[in-house]
């Protein structure tokens, strides 16, 4: 936000209409044009993801999850010397999940490397940190979701 504000300090406001208004086509708009809806990005994507994966498990485990953040981060804060870099965290005292997006991302095997795979997978990984705070086995936070009639 500063550097916005000293760019614009000693440009007379005619050259800062100029600069913003080029050609006289306007001010510039989206990338994907007005009939498109704008680009998201993979950290927004699995932002929504995890957002909504926590909605959902909200809605079954009411009282359990209801003072339980859920938070991403881009890596966990120490790697130390183990191969092993975590998915997710759980902190038990503070009723925290910290997900950890790069990890997910990029050291997920994926038979299908798609859409729809990457947000299962994120979902899962949401599943499995949940579960590991409940005690309880990821397949049983929604039985309902895994029955086909």
């Amino acid at each position: 936000m500063g550097s916005v504000a000293k760019a614009s300090r000693g440009i007379p406001p005619s050259a800062r209409l100029s600069w913003r208004d080029r050609h006289g086509r306007g001010i510039r708009a989206a990338v994907t044009g007005p009939h498109l809806p704008l680009l998201r990005s993979r950290a927004d994507t699995f932002d929504a993801t995890v957002a909504a994966t926590a909605e959902y498990l909200k809605d079954l485990w009411p009282s359990e999850l209801a003072n339980v953040s859920f938070e991403v981060a881009a890596l966990p804060a120490d790697l130390g010397s183990s191969p092993v870099v975590n998915r997710w965290r759980v902190i038990h005292e503070q009723r925290r999940v910290i997900l950890y997006r790069l990890p997910i991302e990029r050291l997920s095997r994926l038979h299908r490397y798609d859409e729809l795979h990457k947000r299962m997978m994120v979902e899962s990984c949401v599943f499995r940190a949940v579960a590991e705070l409940l005690g309880k086995d990821p397949w049983d936070l929604a039985p309902e979701r895994f029955r086909h009639l």
